[in-house]
Formats: C-alpha cells, structure tokens, sequence
C-alpha cells in the first residue's frame, strides 16, 4: 500500500508515521502468526485481533493474514479460545467470552477493508463457531452474557465492557453473515437482547465504573446512540478526560492510558464529535516513540511510563482511530457504519439488525 493510501491526520500524524506504528506491531509476530502484547509477553485472543485489524488497515496483508490463520488454528472444537498463549503454548485454558466474539470483528473488518469475501467464506465456520459459544453463555433473565468460563465451570458474572464489545461482535457476524445470504435469526434475537440488557439493566452487570472503558464502551459497539450516547459521554468526561494527555484507566488512579483515549476516539468519532476525536488523539501522541512503537500509559502525577511496556495493541487502536477519523480505508467505519440498534422493550421483533446501513 502507498504511503498516500495509509491514514494520516494533518499535524497529527503522517501516514509514514502511521506505517512505522504497523511495521512495530508486525515486528512482534511470532513465526506462527500470533501478535503478543510485546517481545516475550503474551498472547490474547482479543489484542491479537486487534493488531490483525491495525495491520489490515495497514495494508501489510501477509501478516494479517497469518494473524486470521492463527486465530483459525487455535480455535477449540466448541468454538473457543483459551484466554492466554505463551509462545506458542497454552498458558490459560479459560475461555474469555468477549475474546471468543471478537474473531467476528476482526473478520469483517477484514471484508469491508479490501473487498474479499473469499476470505469472509473461509473464515465463516470460525466465526460460526465463536458466535455460537458466545450466545450460549447469554442468560435468560435480561440478556447478559457470562464473561468466563474455566476448569471449574461458568463464572456467573457479566461485564459491561465486554458485553458491549459482544454486542459488537454479533452485528458483524450478522452484517458477515448476510454477506454470504445466511440468515442468523437466533444471533438477532441474541443481539437484540443483550442490548437490552446494557441500556436497561445495569443490575445485571459487576460494578466497575471506576474504569472508563464501562463509560465508553456502550457508546463505542453501538449500544447507545445519538442523544443518549453524547449525554453518556458528557456525564463522566471532567472524571476520566485529562487535558492534553488523554484519558485515565480507572478514575481515581493519575494514570491516562493510550489504547482507552484512542477507544473514546472512536466513539466519538461515531457521534460526529470530531474536534473533540482530533484534540484526543493528538494528546495521547507523548507516548510515541522514534520507532513507532507506544508506550501503554503514563502516571502523570510523577511523570513516568506505567507499565514500563510498549504494547503493541496501543499501537493499534491508535491506527484504527486515525483510520477512523482520516475516512481513508474501506473498513474505516468497523465502529461507526453497523445499523442503529433496536431498542425492545415489548418484545424482540426485528428485521435488520446485522446491516452495515
């Protein structure tokens, strides 16, 4: 891909900028495709994808694609993937919920970037799978989903922050689905349900509000949309947006985190909010190094890097938001084009959840 047809974001970052951060990321790909967090650390199935996404919108496809076919190999035969890998090992046989759906996100924004759906058709029985492991975890009383499950069985526990990026999930796998003229009726049941839960059930989810992903991320994977959404973000933006610097982790730490500022870019960028997308983006660049690379946060009240780690998923979400905002890649809109949810509250008719418009 020419440097012209990468993102940039004028006095932001340049597009050889933006192709530095990506050569960083598959820089840390291990022989069999997977992206760990750094050299040495490891491998989740989520950030994996994460970094799958940067790399698409990237355009270093060959190591996108090892990326898909390693998320294909490691898949177990119900559908999931063990939560953590170490070279190439299992180090976590827990299967995480939310890093089980994403394989849907990653394979459409895939699609959407280059056109492909020969790739969407080779990868559907993965996401099949992973969707239908998901959605069985989905409790009957509001449409929660259980976040893990292990050795030991189920943790009856549900969490906003992956419900949301589950609810995601699901509307690309349907978008990928009616794509290849299969109808999911089942997973639109699932999705409508478990948007339900999350605009109007928050009993139902573990208290975690001190982290500002369960004040995006509802925003983020579409659950919340247009008034709602913006008096969502206004209500907790002076406890977690920190002036040129980003936003905090947790809300009562002096700590700002690059992949959290560049996530609430991107809802943003799903309200029309430009200015302040723009204004975010730029302020979490003091975390940039010369190479590409990004330092995961920073304690701003001594001035030192925490942890002392460059991971590469920081690397991405910052690539998917300036692809977000710059509007420069076909799959620049993973976050912005699925179609407004349906909310229910009599009952859960519908007749498109799953259409990218």
């Amino acid at each position: 891909m020419a440097a012209s047809e990468l993102p940039s974001i004028a006095g932001v970052l340049t597009a050889d900028q933006i192709r530095r951060t990506a050569e960083s990321i598959a820089a840390q790909q291990e022989s069999d495709g997977a992206l760990p967090w750094f050299t040495g650390g490891h491998t989740d199935p989520w950030d994996h994808l994460e970094n799958a996404m940067a790399l698409t919108s990237a355009g270093l496809l060959d190591a996108a694609h090892a990326a898909y076919a390693w998320s294909e190999r490691t898949q177990r035969p119900d559908g999931s993937w063990p939560s953590e890998f170490r070279a190439g090992v299992v180090a976590t046989e827990d299967a995480d919920t939310n890093f089980c759906a994403y394989i849907a996100t990653g394979v459409w924004h895939y699609v959407c970037s280059t056109g492909d759906r020969g790739f969407g058709a080779r990868m559907w029985p993965t996401v099949r799978a992973a969707i239908d492991y998901v959605t069985s975890l989905q409790q009957g009383r509001n449409g929660e989903i259980y976040w893990l499950r292990g050795p030991q069985g189920v943790v009856p526990e549900a969490l906003l922050t992956g419900c949301a990026s589950m609810f995601h999930s699901i509307r690309c796998a349907l978008s990928l689905a009616e794509s290849l003229g299969i109808s999911q009726p089942e997973w639109e049941v699932a999705a409508l349900r478990l948007g339900h839960a999350i605009r109007h059930h928050p009993e139902a989810f573990g208290e975690k509000d001190r982290y500002s992903m369960d004040w995006y991320y509802p925003v983020l994977c579409g659950a919340y949309d247009d008034a709602d959404a913006m008096v969502r973000i206004d209500s907790r933006w002076d406890d977690f947006v920190v002036g040129d610097l980003g936003i905090r982790c947790v809300a009562d730490r002096p700590w700002v985190t690059g992949a959290e500022t560049c996530e609430l870019v991107l809802a943003l960028d799903r309200l029309g909010d430009r200015d302040r997308a723009l204004r975010l983006l730029a302020a979490m660049q003091h975390l940039r190094e010369q190479d590409g690379s990004y330092w995961t946060g920073l304690v701003f009240a001594d001035g030192k890097r925490w942890p002392e780690e460059r991971t590469t998923w920081t690397g991405a979400a910052m690539i998917l938001a300036a692809d977000a905002l710059s509007r420069t890649t076909p799959g620049n809109g993973i976050f912005r084009e699925l179609a407004a949810p349906i909310d229910i509250t009599d009952g859960f008719a519908c007749d498109c959840v799953g259409s990218r418009r």
